[in-house]
């Protein structure tokens, strides 16, 4: 684990009187403890870079404090390997005294973390993963997410395929729950044909044959969900194969994550979701220009919704009075959700996932040359999530 101390230390020569302070004052006078969660190796460490750094540029908009109290982040790699985060947590949690756990790229690495964070009554806020299990029936009251459940960016692209009027849509995503989750997202919005399913092995590269029955089929459009190296490789042989004048609908495909790597090839290809750098509010125009002018690359909402989360730890904090003692008082902070969003609208619902507005939008070049999604309509306003009626929030 990497450990940022943010903010002053407290000098070691004590005397007797501030031996003698409240514990309570005391202990509101220690740093806060986030322990940040980001797979930072392997194929996927982009995701997590962009994580690291958008939850630290927030850290250093607030002066490297939370709730007027110093704080202290240690980052933790998970590896994208449960075994590993599970280990690497626990010993945030009892050796390192961690207040909260903040991050987590991949569902499965959330999964594997959650009881271990939540029965120490941790506080738990997810950045990313949004599996739909923690959004109903097992909800938890230490648990938070600042992102969406991962099937509504998909229903997105559903529901933006019905207003376009496509009656004839092939889908395509990778053969493991996550792909089929995709589909299902899509379906659920979605009203016309599907012409055909195809699922691919999570380590393919080449989709010469996939093209092919595209081809052959002429859909109205497709819909596909392949996250990172598997996005980089279908836009661009997508582009190659002469598809382009079939509309390409995605989500967590063509992303500033990616975009890089994808280039001119991933121009004018849609996606949906919460955020883009071009939102119009004035804390989203501060936070894309300092995150690229700190780290000279453009974010994606990766990095939006860690920034989001620093934010959010920071209100909680303060409305608390500085005490994290007091759990019930610090989730009812938390819930209050009292912060500027980069995303413009956000509240908590009962199962404490995101109120929020989701987005159509499409990938753009900029004059710089840098690529960017930019929004094009909104598709839904201050949605709720399917899930949120399953949850019955558990007592603390």
């Amino acid at each position: 684990m990497m450990r940022f101390e943010l903010g002053r230390r407290a000098a070691l020569g004590l005397g007797a009187s501030a031996l003698a302070m409240p514990l309570v004052a005391r202990a509101q006078a220690a740093p806060v403890k986030v322990g940040l969660v980001a797979v930072l190796t392997g194929p996927q460490a982009s995701l997590g870079t962009h994580l690291r750094d958008g939850f630290m540029l927030g850290m250093r908009h607030l002066e490297n404090r939370l709730g007027g109290r110093g704080a202290e982040v240690l980052v933790i790699d998970d590896e994208l390997r449960p075994d590993a985060a599970v280990t690497k947590v626990r010993a945030a949690i009892e050796r390192d005294r961690c207040d909260v756990i903040v991050g987590v790229v991949f569902s499965n690495i959330l999964a594997a973390i959650m009881r271990p964070v939540t029965e120490t009554q941790t506080f738990l806020i997810s950045t990313n993963a949004g599996p739909s299990p923690f959004a109903g029936r097992g909800c938890n009251p230490f648990f938070f997410a600042t992102s969406y459940v991962n099937d509504q960016n998909h229903a997105v692209m559903g529901q933006a395929a019905q207003d376009a009027g496509y009656r004839r849509v092939m889908i395509m995503t990778p053969n493991y729950q996550a792909g089929r989750d995709a589909a299902a997202g899509f379906k659920s919005r979605f009203r016309g044909e599907v012409v055909d399913e195809i699922y691919t092995p999570l380590t393919q590269l080449d989709f010469s044959a996939e093209l092919a029955r595209i081809a052959a089929a002429r859909p109205d459009a497709l819909f596909t969900f392949m996250p990172g190296g598997l996005g980089v490789n279908l836009v661009r042989q997508y582009r190659q194969a002469g598809l382009g004048n079939i509309p390409f609908l995605s989500a967590f495909t063509v992303d500033e994550a990616v975009l890089p790597a994808q280039g001119e090839a991933a121009v004018g290809f849609f996606t949906g979701t919460t955020w883009t750098p071009t939102l119009p509010n004035e804390q989203n125009a501060r936070f894309v220009r300092d995150f690229e002018g700190q780290f000279n690359y453009v974010p994606a909402s990766y990095a939006a919704h860690a920034y989001d989360s620093a934010f959010l730890l920071d209100s909680a904090i303060r409305r608390t009075g500085g005490n994290l003692a007091d759990k019930g008082a610090l989730r009812a902070a938390i819930r209050a959700a009292d912060f500027r969003s980069v995303r413009g609208n956000f509240a908590f619902g009962a199962n404490h996932f995101p109120v929020q507005d989701f987005w159509l939008a499409k990938v753009a070049r900029r004059a710089d040359g840098k690529f960017q999604t930019e929004h094009e309509r909104k598709v839904f306003d201050n949605v709720v999530d399917p899930f949120a009626a399953e949850c019955r929030m558990p007592a603390a």
